[in-house]
């Protein structure tokens, strides 16, 4: 086991190399030193507890809930529109793809697969029924 585990620790260092991983940190870095963003996901998060507390009222107002509500989605929404988290969330997809395929590619060979042809396929829809095989 413990030859198993000094590979794993040596997938994370070969994972933390790959060029994805170093743009998503870079980004990351970006969007949490970005003032302006932090600010918006502080008032995001301000507007979703004001929107819960209001919820549980026994006496709320639904006006001040719609208008929680749409302020929240304006906050989201400016976010998400932010060049940081554009690029954060782009980069999270790329690296989203290289993590899928490393688990798909131990998991397949946990199963009994061939760890050398083994592979994933973004047709996967993770519902063993509806396909005829990985990789």
């Amino acid at each position: 086991m413990a030859d198993v585990i000094a590979l794993a620790r040596q997938l994370g260092h070969a994972i933390q190399e790959q060029e994805e991983y170093k743009t998503i940190m870079t980004a990351k870095d970006a969007a949490d030193n970005d003032e302006a963003l932090q600010a918006l996901i502080t008032e995001f998060n301000v507007k979703r507890v004001a929107i819960n507390a209001e919820a549980c009222k026994t006496d709320r107002d639904d006006e001040t809930l719609k208008k929680l509500n749409e302020e929240m989605r304006t906050a989201y929404s400016d976010i998400m529109s932010n060049e940081h988290m554009k690029a954060y969330n782009d980069a999270k997809q790329a690296f989203d793809k290289v993590l899928q395929r490393v688990l798909a590619i131990v998991q397949q060979s946990a199963d009994g697969q061939d760890p050398d042809t083994t592979d994933f396929s973004e047709d996967c829809t993770h519902d063993c029924s509806t396909c005829g095989g990985c990789g």
